[in-house]
């Protein structure tokens, strides 16, 4: 996985404040649902009966864990990386198999840059997740993912 992460022992001395708002805004989210996934997933493998909402953590863990694989010499902008972790970390990824969605990353991202360059544009130059951007960001997942179903 490129970025080699490990919610648990990874230290920075600059920690977050070399980060843009908008990271910040879906990295904390996404550290959190990162620690917990492997957490249950180690519990999980005694066997026990699980909840629904335990399911759900473990499935979108898996799907977090995916979308950090990255390729080599395939580098993504900031915007780029923005966007595909608050597509998922707010479950709009939760219905797409594991084993789909980094052609499902790939596919949306190329729908922003051809669709709706401005949402990529406005989180490049102010580094954050405006109100009115964000309502454009949700209504073009929610408009890419009615192209894939």
């Amino acid at each position: 996985q490129r970025p080699a992460i490990n919610a648990g022992l990874s230290v920075s001395r600059v920690g977050s404040a070399a980060q843009t708002k908008a990271m910040k805004k879906v990295a904390g989210k996404m550290r959190l649902e990162a620690a917990q996934f492997r957490e249950l997933a180690a519990f999980t493998q005694f066997g026990s009966d699980l909840d629904q909402d335990t399911k759900n953590k473990l499935e979108r863990g898996k799907r977090l864990m995916e979308i950090l694989k990255q390729g080599q010499y395939a580098p993504m902008s900031m915007a780029e990386q923005v966007i595909s972790f608050f597509a998922l970390t707010n479950g709009y990824l939760d219905n797409v198999p594991v084993d789909n969605i980094l052609a499902v990353e790939k596919n949306l991202l190329e729908y922003l840059r051809n669709s709706h360059e401005s949402i990529l544009q406005a989180i490049t130059e102010t580094g954050a997740i405006a109100d009115d951007i964000n309502e454009q960001l949700i209504g073009a997942i929610k408009d890419f993912l009615l192209t894939i179903n």
